[in-house]
């Protein structure tokens, strides 16, 4: 990880310093799952993969049924964007979200993955830039964050999406469908020429620290001569071997290596995660993917929703499915940018 990128960092203080404690095990409630939010702000500070800038962010604690909410500082007025597939304008080489007029977040995946695996129904994501510090290349920073603010139990029961017929779509040799179940389920398969990623396989349930142990590290990757390509049409200006797996020919550039053999389809597994979470709540259901990609993890959002009888919002039963540790000794201070 770059020196540039600090993954917890407490916003300078505004009001009283409030302590981090352990997190609430009133995770349930009348047999169902309650929502969550964090306990207190927290920020981290760093590049932008497409843009170059440095960029801060601050999650913040978020009244109950409020969602995902990306809020961006421009000049005096903050615009407020909901981390929702209908906010969706670009996929081309990442998830952006915007307001319909001109002020987008991008990079959204990696920390939409992190909310979804610790378990997050409700914050305020503010920035001061037009995308999110790409860190490592992974959503293990963005899980650090949320250890570090804690995890609080709300009032409301927790609400999830729950696929009630198959759905699928497909395009340019990739396919992505999703069928009932009673968890949510991915398994994600790729194919590259290159040996050093070949054909492989991962499959992943999302219960109590899966997403940490089992996805969460695996970073984003690509090639040097796409690396250079992008950059020359002005792309990719803060990718570096501290935020991203880069390969050449056979060979990953990175000193520390891998930190899976099968990372590269583990880090698919998470964008599909990130991208999925932009349904709104949490999805249940099975996920099969072949080749997928940001593009078609948002057409199965619109294909899902396209057709009511497709999915129906149910409340979650009490099976809590994560518990997120938090770092000890450690205070957290209300506040933002």
């Amino acid at each position: 990880m770059s020196s540039k990128d600090r993954p917890c960092e407490q916003p300078a203080a505004t009001n009283a310093i409030a302590s981090v404690t352990p997190l609430s095990t009133d995770s349930t409630t009348a047999g169902v799952q309650v929502q969550h939010t964090l306990k207190s702000s927290i920020q981290c500070s760093g590049i932008g993969l497409h843009s170059g800038a440095t960029v801060t962010l601050v999650l913040h604690p978020a009244p109950e049924s409020s969602g995902i909410v990306f809020r961006r500082r421009r000049g005096l007025r903050p615009t407020h964007i909901p981390a929702h597939w209908s906010h969706v304008v670009d996929t081309s080489l990442c998830t952006v979200v915007g307001d319909g007029d001109g002020t987008t977040v991008g990079t959204v995946e990696h920390l939409m993955a992190a909310l979804a695996g610790c378990a997050i129904d409700n914050a305020v994501i503010e920035l001061d830039g037009p995308e999110v510090p790409a860190m490592d290349g992974s959503s293990a920073p963005f899980v650090f964050l949320i250890e570090c603010a804690g995890r609080a139990a709300q009032k409301a029961p927790r609400r999830a999406i729950q696929v009630q017929t198959p759905v699928g779509v497909t395009g340019d040799g990739k396919s992505l469908d999703i069928a009932p179940a009673a968890e949510l389920t991915i398994h994600m398969a790729i194919e590259f020429s290159e040996s050093m990623i070949g054909r492989q396989d991962v499959s992943f349930r999302l219960e109590e620290g899966s997403f940490k142990s089992h996805l969460a590290r695996a970073r984003t990757f690509g090639f040097d001569h796409e690396v250079s390509a992008m950059r020359s049409a002005g792309l990719a200006l803060g990718g570096s071997l501290d935020n991203a797996v880069v390969l050449s020919g056979d060979r990953v550039l990175n000193d520390e290596g891998l930190r899976f053999p099968d990372e590269f389809v583990r880090h698919k597994a998470l964008d599909c995660l990130g991208d999925l979470y932009l349904a709104g709540a949490p999805l249940t259901g099975a996920v099969t993917g072949w080749r997928s990609g940001h593009a078609l993890n948002h057409a199965l959002l619109q294909r899902l929703f396209s057709d009511d009888s497709a999915w129906q919002v149910t409340t979650l039963p009490a099976s809590p499915v994560a518990d997120v540790p938090v770092q000890p000794a450690r205070q957290a201070v209300a506040g933002g940018l």
